[in-house]
């Protein structure tokens, strides 16, 4: 009786530690790389670079903190970062009104002296914290277009798998890109309403829309990828 009562106490012991363990903040780093080439995008006129956007990072466990996919843009400020890669409006909206979580903006590379566009061969970086049961959502603008940003699915990624253990690695087949649904589409690469040839922010034709997942012929015609996002635990 005495060994079953020290190995119950074992027991209850290790699941405790292991309980205190699980619910204790992880530490980790979320690296976002333009992967593409001065020659991805092919286009009727050419082929062209894709920059990403400035954009914002949410910690939640409700679902769907951005979008949802079918339903039209929320007005919280998602268009801006979809067709201008402008995130000040949704950093403002979450500033207000999250109750639990976390979020931030990335918008300036890895060795750059202050904010600006991802271009290829550039890295933006973001650290937080997060307890298993939370989820990461975040979205960056494909630039070289009217409304389409990469995201991961409305749910967002888990951030530990079902035995409490965190994530880490290659996350970017977890990564989707959307078409937000705002404003009519140009050919990618080319429209004048587009950002790199717009004449100022928020002035192609409203589309009154809703947000899609960009699947087969709708995709840009790449010649390889643009996007690849790692995450790691914080040492």
């Amino acid at each position: 009786m005495k060994r079953i009562a020290l190995a119950l106490l074992a027991t209850m012991l290790a699941l405790g530690t292991l309980a205190q363990a699980q619910n204790e903040a992880i530490g980790f780093t979320v690296r976002i790389e333009n992967i593409s080439t001065a020659e991805t995008l092919i286009t009727s006129d050419g082929t062209v670079a894709v920059p990403l956007a400035p954009g914002v990072w949410v910690l939640h466990q409700d679902s769907a903190p951005l979008f949802l996919g079918g339903e039209a843009d929320r007005g919280q400020g998602l268009e801006g970062i979809a067709e201008d890669g402008t995130p000040a409006q949704l950093a403002e909206y979450l500033a207000g009104n999250m109750m639990e979580g976390g979020f931030g903006v990335f918008n300036t590379p890895v060795g750059a002296d202050g904010p600006g566009p991802l271009l290829p061969g550039g890295v933006y970086e973001f650290n937080f914290e997060a307890k298993p049961g939370y989820f990461l959502s975040f979205a960056t603008m494909f630039v070289q277009s009217n409304d389409l940003f990469y995201a991961p699915a409305e749910e967002g990624i888990a951030l530990f798998d079902s035995m409490g253990e965190a994530i880490s690695g290659d996350i970017t087949d977890l990564v989707l890109l959307w078409d937000g649904g705002t404003e009519v589409d140009e050919e990618p690469g080319t429209g004048a309403n587009q950002a790199p040839r717009q004449a100022g922010p928020d002035v192609g034709a409203d589309e009154n829309g809703v947000v899609t997942l960009v699947l087969g012929d709708e995709r840009p015609n790449t010649d390889g990828p643009v996007i690849r996002v790692t995450i790691v635990q914080d040492m």
